[in-house]
């Protein structure tokens, strides 16, 4: 497998330099060079594949080769350890529910799969690797979980000041050993600014070995598509056009589908569904792309004003903007339509969606009102007793919380507090690797 920067299309790389580089020299983003088709057998059998059974045939095509086939095995097999299950709340409208991992969100998927096979890779390698990572809510707790006691490897967390909820904010606050974490007094988008900057600064680069666990690393993006896969199995038929709904922030998720569909899985459309931080669906719309810095809302982790995997997708569709819209439609939602929308779905359904899947809904349901003839799946992101508090005000009754989340409530909150300047951010981490 070689992989090139969406702002080099000549040079490569191998999978091993772009994991660990995470970011290209010229701050674009890797790409694979060829996205291989699945071979028919794989359809004909893939409802009949276990979950990790199937990850295992996507990443061994996607994949070509850069790893034995018997480590990625053990990979697969000790990152893709629990379900992704579809669950149907009406005829054609389904959730697949990506929220049973270790830190209740989907990004469990990508944040143990990059672990697993960065540890491979660092197997021979004896200075220390440091993480750096901006999480706008979820990131940073499935991070957390990942690379936690993990030999080798430091993980830096930065997360914006007041603008993550309290149940997520103790998930990458309160582990401890190789996890720290960086409160900025700013937004997503300073902080993944400061990540960026760390890794196009060639003099900090040569003191200290970086690497990121942001959707901007290709290791996130692999594991990710393999859940497009499972929610088509999953499916009673598949002769009826499929519809993906997707909550997006950065636009990982979005990425990772086209990946899927790339390589032969049958969607009909990719539905990107943002709150009023809504960069992509005026892109879509309009065909125009501005970013601007992003608001705050609700849904959190999708409060993202310069989604990094914008270059991604405008890379997929050679910056044609008509053909990108053939495959993409884009819907945002204020908060209040948001919380209407969780109202909706708990009493039509007796589903608890979280905010997040909640503007997935309301996208999905504003396609299907103009094409009705498909089966829609919306991605439900987090659980949603992440957002305990918007949950239960919007509700106005209490939920369920997790053990897991709620041992969590008691723990000592641990971490640094700067503001969003460079220097400062640059001499922390001297100061303290």
């Amino acid at each position: 497998m070689r992989l090139y920067s969406t702002k080099n299309t000549t040079a490569f790389v191998s999978l091993k330099e772009a994991v660990f580089k995470g970011l290209p020299d010229d701050n674009g983003l890797y790409m694979p060079e060829q996205i291989p088709l699945l071979p028919d057998y794989f359809f004909k059998r893939f409802k009949e594949y276990s979950f990790s059974e199937l990850a295992f045939e996507v990443s061994k095509v996607l994949l070509q080769g850069a790893l034995p086939e018997d480590k990625l095995q053990d990979i697969i097999e000790s990152s893709i350890n629990f379900p992704a299950p579809l669950k149907t709340l009406a005829a054609d409208l389904h959730i697949l529910e990506l929220f049973h991992g270790p830190s209740l969100a989907f990004k469990d998927f990508g944040a143990r799969f990059m672990s697993q096979l960065m540890s491979h890779f660092n197997e021979d390698n004896k200075q220390e690797l440091i993480i750096l990572v901006a999480t706008s809510g979820d990131t940073g707790g499935a991070v957390a979980a990942g690379f936690y006691d993990t030999p080798g490897i430091e993980v830096v967390i930065l997360y914006p000041s007041g603008k993550v909820s309290m149940l997520q904010e103790k998930q990458l606050t309160t582990l401890g050993k190789n996890i720290r974490a960086i409160e900025v007094n700013g937004t997503f988008d300073d902080c993944q600014a400061l990540v960026k900057q760390s890794f196009l600064d060639q003099a900090l680069c040569k003191q200290l070995r970086l690497s990121s666990a942001n959707s901007i690393n290709i290791a996130r993006l692999i594991p990710q598509s393999f859940y497009y896969f499972e929610a088509a199995k999953q499916l009673a038929d598949l002769s009826k056009p499929v519809v993906f709904s997707i909550p997006s922030g950065n636009f990982g998720n979005l990425t990772a589908g086209l990946i899927a569909k790339k390589m032969g899985l049958p969607v009909h459309q990719f539905i990107a569904a943002t709150n009023v931080n809504n960069v992509v669906p005026t892109y879509l719309n309009t065909g125009i792309y501005t970013p601007r810095p992003s608001v705050r809302t609700i849904s959190n982790a999708m409060d993202v004003g310069n989604p990094s995997n914008f270059a991604r997708m405008d890379e997929f569709y050679c910056s044609t903007w008509n053909n990108m819209t053939k495959d993409i439609t884009g819907f945002s939602y204020t908060d209040e339509e948001t919380k209407h929308a969780v109202q909706e779905v708990y009493k039509q359904y007796g589903y608890l969606i979280d905010p997040h899947g909640a503007v997935g809904y309301l996208a999905l349901q504003a396609y299907k009102a103009q094409n009705p003839n498909i089966q829609g799946i919306i991605l439900e992101t987090a659980h949603p007793a992440k957002f305990k508090k918007d949950m239960e005000d919007i509700l106005n009754q209490a939920i369920p919380i997790p053990e897991r989340l709620a041992i969590l409530a008691d723990k000592q909150k641990e971490a640094h507090y700067l503001d969003p300047d460079y220097d400062q951010f640059k001499s922390w981490l001297l100061n303290n690797y």
